[in-house]
């Protein structure tokens, strides 16, 4: 069993998020897991290192399985490459235990995180002003929170235009 289904708060909290909320909780684990390879490192704890930084890439890789090309395929394919990118200096990070190669896959997952926080912002400005919500098929964004397993793809629910989320360590 993983941590969340352990943690009866953890669980509650990402089985009842909405989609834009999950996605955030993505990228905060990942900083998290990153952060802690980070520490281990350091401390020269392999174990550990090794243990945090699996976790970062595997969450990276629910960024990637989660992202709709159907919705704008060039800021898809954009934000692949990043996601891409950050996986593959988790891995490098992970396997040479290099922690200035770990910082550059943090510093983009922050900004990844930054980015998302704005724009959820931006929508909730937006949705106040307005006398009524949007409907959801107006609303939609290529950066889903992620997808369940693969294959095949979860369809998208009706009500939000996202496929369900996997949660994994």
């Amino acid at each position: 069993m993983t941590d969340a289904f352990n943690n009866p708060y953890l669980r509650d909290a990402v089985l009842t998020a909405p989609p834009e909320q999950l996605q955030m909780m993505l990228y905060d684990g990942a900083i998290r897991f990153a952060a802690q390879g980070r520490d281990a490192i350091e401390a020269e704890d392999h174990q550990k290192a090794y243990d945090a930084l699996t976790r970062a890439q595997k969450i990276v890789l629910e960024l990637i399985n989660g992202l709709r090309e159907e919705v704008d395929p060039p800021l898809v394919k954009q934000v692949s490459s990043i996601y891409m990118f950050i996986y593959r200096k988790l891995v490098e990070a992970n396997v040479n235990k290099d922690a200035a190669v770990l910082d550059d896959a943090l510093k983009l997952l922050r900004y990844q995180r930054d980015t998302w926080s704005l724009l959820l912002e931006k929508l909730r400005a937006e949705q106040a002003q307005s006398s009524s919500p949007p409907p959801a098929a107006t609303v939609q964004s290529p950066l889903p929170a992620a997808s369940g397993a693969r294959p095949p793809r979860t369809p998208p629910t009706a009500e939000t235009g996202y496929r369900p989320i996997s949660v994994e360590g």
